[in-house]
């Protein structure tokens, strides 16, 4: 079974959420650093995210998804995945 990765995703899978990611950022008028302090996830990381360069475990989307005062679902959802 082939692992999922950046390199691999032709889809452009990782980009859409990313961008569901800034847009709800945005909406709340946070920056990246405090949507990161409150993730509890490093800040370079998050513009990783957010640039769809990163494959995101399930556990940092949960807490992506509580900083933004949203659910998982809902960046699934924005993205159009």
């Amino acid at each position: 079974m082939t692992r999922v990765s950046v390199k691999i995703d032709k889809d452009g899978r990782l980009v859409l959420f990313g961008a569901a990611v800034r847009a709800r950022r945005l909406a709340l008028n946070i920056s990246q650093e405090t949507l990161a302090d409150l993730a509890e996830i490093d800040r370079s990381h998050m513009g990783k995210i957010e640039r769809g360069e990163r494959n995101v475990s399930f556990l940092n989307i949960v807490r992506v998804a509580q900083a933004l005062q949203c659910q998982p679902s809902d960046l699934f959802i924005d993205s159009g995945l």
